[in-house]
């Protein structure tokens, strides 16, 4: 008789005490941020929360470079508003918070029916196949109004139906708990997804699918299961934003909102699962302030975007992880220097292309207001010759001095990274 064998794990305290700040941080950010554009772009940011970890599913996780996802929030989205209209009339007798999870099958259903044609190729063509029906639904959303309902959308009323212990979510706060209490329910789902023999095996598809037909799996069944998962939890983010908003247009379905889910999640970093979150935050935070801020915002982003896949293709989290990397074997505190000195020379080109990128706009949206103008607490003549050398010499001194910088940090970043390679071969050697 063979004998019993026991195996300890131990208790994953790191995990749960990262799982507890999360949920902390969703309870306390409306008591903290109290003004009601504060709580709405709160609200905003989980939705979009959702929507870019479910399109990293696709694009991290799978390798799958999609170029239609907001075909399935925006359907979701579609369909969640429809049925609040219905439980505004009294035909549908469906409490108000459970409309996400239409708005979620709906994507869902969706995806089951566009999804294996869509999968059946990989890489390019998966990300051709996905443009082509994102562009024909788009197109569809303005040939059927009875739907979509034109350029105009469908609007609804959140204050519908019952309204258990008197939560209407007519006012902000109540949406924003309802947003965050789907916010980390589906957080927590799409993590525990990537620790399925599902989400490992869509890991081995997206890394050497030849390897994974090999072994017997079928790679297109793997990316159409999952794509129908990340569907479904778009369609949830979709249905949220219906109730947010209460009112959802033909815009929500286009390509352009697809390459904001694309161009943020990558920015947040799509190699590690909490970037998508990063890049969430900065999606709403982009869109809501830094376009009050200037017309030029596009343009910025643009050229973060530029950047970041030159000096960063791992995104934000990539840059995070590195530093934390270099605290474990304790040199951080020897790079804080180097990094001031990287930020403010980086801040001086900043705001010296922000001025000339200011005045070109101006001299072409804002011509008939004059020449001058304000930036930064200083006075411009976009037609003033003072103004242009006077920004284009801040620009070039800063990246001389920002080279001087780079270059510096680049020799202490080599030597930390050779003494930490050093240090982990020491220990290896030990044990």
């Amino acid at each position: 008789m063979s004998a019993t064998h026991y195996e300890f794990r131990p208790f994953n305290v790191g995990r749960w005490i990262i799982w507890g700040a999360f949920a902390v941080l969703l309870l306390v950010a409306p008591l903290i941020f109290t003004s009601s554009l504060s709580q709405t772009m709160l609200s905003q940011m989980g939705a979009a929360i959702i929507v870019c970890l479910s399109y990293n599913m696709l694009l991290g996780q799978g390798g799958m470079l999609s170029f239609g996802h907001a075909v399935y929030s925006g359907l979701g989205a579609f369909l969640a508003i429809h049925t609040l209209n219905m439980v505004a009339k009294g035909t549908l007798p469906l409490p108000v918070s459970l409309i996400p999870i239409v708005g979620g099958l709906s994507g869902m259903l969706f995806a089951v029916a566009l999804g294996w044609v869509t999968t059946k190729k990989a890489a390019t063509p998966f990300a051709m196949i996905t443009l082509g029906i994102g562009e024909l639904v788009w197109a569809m959303a303005l040939m059927f109004p009875e739907f979509f309902g034109g350029e105009g959308g469908i609007s609804g009323n959140r204050v519908a139906g019952p309204k258990p212990l008197g939560i209407s979510f007519g006012p902000q706060i109540q949406l924003y708990y309802l947003i965050a209490v789907y916010t980390f329910i589906c957080t927590a789902l799409m993590f525990a997804f990537t620790r399925t023999p599902l989400g490992r095996m869509l890991n081995a598809v997206r890394d050497n699918p030849e390897r994974v037909e090999f072994v017997g799996y079928d790679t297109q069944r793997v990316r159409y299961i999952s794509f129908v998962i990340a569907a479904f939890f778009a369609g949830i983010s979709g249905g949220l934003a219906a109730l947010n908003f209460e009112i959802v247009t033909s815009e929500v379905v286009g390509g352009a909102r697809s390459g904001v889910y694309l161009l943020f999640t990558f920015l947040g970093g799509a190699t590690f699962f909490f970037g998508p979150i990063i890049g969430a935050i900065l999606m709403v935070l982009a869109g809501v302030l830094l376009s009050e801020l200037t017309k030029a915002w596009l343009l910025y982003l643009g050229l973060v975007f530029l950047f970041m896949v030159m000096y960063a293709p791992g995104g934000i989290a990539s840059l995070i992880m590195m530093n934390l990397r270099i605290a474990a074997f304790g040199r951080l505190k020897e790079l804080w220097v180097s990094y001031l000195a990287l930020a403010v020379t980086a801040l001086i080109v900043l705001i010296g292309a922000a001025a000339m990128i200011e005045m070109v706009y101006h001299l072409q949206l804002n011509a008939a207001l004059g020449p001058e103008l304000k930036f930064m607490g200083a006075a411009l003549n976009a037609r003033g010759l003072n103004s242009w050398f006077g920004s284009a010499f801040v620009m070039l001194t800063g990246l001389g001095l920002f080279e001087v910088a780079r270059r510096h940090f680049a020799r202490q970043w080599g030597e930390i990274q050779e003494f930490i390679e050093k240090e982990v071969k020491r220990r290896e050697a030990m044990v």
